[in-house]
Formats: structure tokens, C-alpha cells, sequence
């Protein structure tokens, strides 16, 4: 079954890594390596299966393939996650368990945060490799840069499909107000926007509606909101047969990852005229801040910024060539992503870990 899915997918490299001392399962997927070594974050969370986690660890690190590639990145795809609940299961052992899977890589792989991880959790990881990015003293938490490139790409959206960038006065349907969520509301509420939210976990959206008076919705709710933007900040493949006909707005554009259950869908949204902005494009902040630590004198917030802010440049640019073409904005991204890729593909025999 693995090397059916990694067939299916393109992978390299799939780790299963396991200590019955620490409580760790994870796995960590290299998806490819033709920019340089795969970058991309771990998540924790309490997958109902351990097939479930491995086809979430596949789409992600495939996804940040086509990410790193279009962000404009010398890296390549990666992902790990671990098997349990964020909220109960944490340790120092585990994730020095699991820095310890990191390093005997040898740097193929480069971990950050994600999903369920904090800065906290990547300075345990630290202890034990070197291949690590995300830390408290270097860029931190992603989140606010993943926030502000939403924010960003949410205005070039707006300025596609209603001839202004403003949100003010825009109602916008977040789902999921975690670390990500949070930080993209307080940019949207400082901007007029109305703010409709859902979350698994009740005191993140009571935080959400006392701080930025926003309207709070059941977690099915959310699909059925009549809206200008809906904004999918949690998991994946909310984009689906059950859901796809329920939504109510004119825009897709959230931080989340793998928001198409299938790629049937984002021809579905095309097809129902409601604007798609891929969500690798989208969401590539965070990916932009921690990569930024590789960068002259190391980590510089400002320098980050301003290259998360060109997300809203190359949403315009994916959407043009959309229209251009004739295709569904996902195939546009997805070209824009595989073009980088073949150009320095004859590099790829030249690197080295």
C-alpha cells in the first residue's frame, strides 16, 4: 500500500519512525528534492487511523513541492506529522524522539512547525538535530506571516473579482481560528471586515467573537454562510461533494492546506463562477519566514515580510494566466510551480545534503 501511494504521488523517501518510550508515531515524507533539501513543517494531531495519517503526510509534503517551487524557494517538499493530540500528549521525550528521526536524515529533511506545534516544541526538537527551523531565537511562530500572506492574497482576490482590494464591509467566513486564523482575523477586523467563525475548540471562538466581534457559527454551519470570502483555516479537503454545493460566496481563499478534496472540485468552483486562490500560493507565508533564516545575517523580519507581501502579486499573476489559458486557477499554480521545477532540474544531480 506505501509504495502505491508514493507511486501515486511521486514521493522519494517515506520515514516511519516509532519509540514506545517516548509514545512517538510520526511519519515524514519526502516528496522531492529537485530545488534542495524538503522544507516543510510537522503537525500533530489525533489521526483516526494511521493510513489517514500517512495520505495527510503524502498530500502535504507534495504540496509543499509545488509551494517551496513557486514561492520561489531553493528547497524541496517535505512534511512529517505525529499521531497524537496536541492538547494531551506533548513531551520533551517525544519531541526529542523525534528530533532524533530528523537528524539521522542527515538534512534531506528540515522540520518546522505546524499544526499542533509550537515554538516550544521545536526548541526540543533542536536538542536533538540540527535540521530545524521556526525557533523562538530565529523567525518563531509562522503563523503571523502565514496570516499576513492570506490577508494579502484575500485583497488581490477581492480586487480580481470585485475591481477593489478594500475588505471593509466584506463578510468573511473563517473557518478555524487557531494560531493561523487568529492572526488573519485581527488583520481583517482591523480592516471593517464582518466575521463569521468556527473552530473544534469553543474558547478560541468565544476569544474570536469577544476580541473581534465576530458572529460564531456551528463547525457544519460554516459551509452554508452567505458571504464574499470563505476562508478554510484548519484542515483539508473541505472542498468536497458534500460541501462544494453548500457554499454561498464569490471567493475560496484560506490559509489551510490540500483544501481540494480532489482536483475535480477546483474545476467545480470554476465552474460555478466562484474565484479559487491555491491555497500553496495563499498560504506560502510561513514557509517564506522560516526559509528567510537561511538568508544573508540570518533571519530578518522585515526582509520576510515584504517578500510574504509579494503573495498578493502572484495570485493577480495565476489569475491572469487563468483567464489566459482557459483553465481552472489550481492547473494555473500548478504550472507555475512544475516550470520552476524543470528549469533547475538538471541541478538536482549536483546536490548534496
Amino acid at each position: 500500500m506505501v509504495f502505491e501511494y508514493m507511486e501515486r504521488y511521486g514521493h522519494e523517501q517515506v520515514v516511519f519512525c516509532y519509540s514506545e518510550e517516548a509514545g512517538l508515531r510520526a511519519i515524514i515524507a519526502i516528496h522531492d528534492t529537485t530545488l534542495g533539501p524538503a522544507l516543510g513543517g510537522c503537525r500533530m494531531w489525533p489521526y483516526e487511523s494511521e493510513e489517514e495519517a500517512l495520505v495527510d503526510v503524502l498530500r502535504l509534503s507534495m504540496g509543499m513541492t509545488y509551494k517551496n517551487a513557486a514561492m520561489g524557494l531553493d528547497a524541496g517538499g517535505g512534511k512529517a506529522v505525529i499521531i497524537g493530540d496536541p492538547r494531551k500528549d506533548k513531551s520533551e521525550l517525544l519531541f526529542r524522539a523525534f528530533g532524533r528521526f530528523v537528524q539521522s536524515l542527515g538534512g534531506r529533511y528540515i522540520t518546522a512547525e505546524d499544526v499542533g506545534i509550537t515554538p516550544q516544541d521545536m526548541r526540543w526538537v533542536r536538542e536533538e538535530t540540527e535540521f530545524v527551523v521556526g525557533l523562538p531565537e530565529g523567525s518563531g511562530d509562522p503563523s503571523p506571516a502565514t496570516a499576513f500572506g492570506v490577508y494579502r492574497g484575500m485583497k488581490a482576490c477581492a480586487r480580481w473579482v470585485f475591481g477593489n482590494e478594500s475588505l471593509k464591509g466584506k463578510v468573511i467566513a473563517v473557518q478555524g481560528v487557531g494560531h493561523v486564523g487568529y492572526h488573519l482575523l485581527r488583520h481583517l477586523h482591523d480592516e471593517g471586515a464582518k466575521l463569521v467563525v468556527c473552530d473544534l475548540y469553543p474558547d478560541r471562538v468565544e476569544r474570536a467573537v469577544s476580541e473581534m466581534n465576530a458572529e460564531a457559527v456551528g463547525v457544519d454551519e460554516i459551509y452554508d454562510v452567505e458571504c464574499d470570502i470563505f476562508a478554510p483555516c484548519a484542515l483539508g479537503a473541505v472542498i468536497n461533494d458534500q460541501t462544494l454545493p453548500r457554499l454561498k460566496c464569490r471567493i475560496v481563499a484560506g490559509a489551510a492546506n490540500n483544501q481540494l478534496a480532489e482536483q475535480r472540485h477546483g474545476d467545480a468552483l470554476e465552474e460555478r463562477g466562484i474565484l479559487y486562490a491555491p491555497d500553496f500560493i495563499i498560504n506560502g507565508g510561513g514557509v517564506i519566514n522560516v526559509y528567510d533564516e537561511f538568508g544573508p545575517g540570518g533571519y530578518r523580519r522585515e526582509r520576510a515580510f515584504t517578500r510574504v507581501a509579494t503573495i498578493y502579486d502572484k495570485l493577480l499573476h495565476i489569475f491572469q494566466m487563468a483567464r489566459e489559458k482557459g483553465i481552472p486557477t489550481y492547473r494555473a499554480a500548478d504550472m507555475m510551480a512544475e516550470q520552476r521545477i524543470r528549469a533547475l532540474a538538471p541541478l538536482r544531480h549536483l546536490w548534496l545534503p
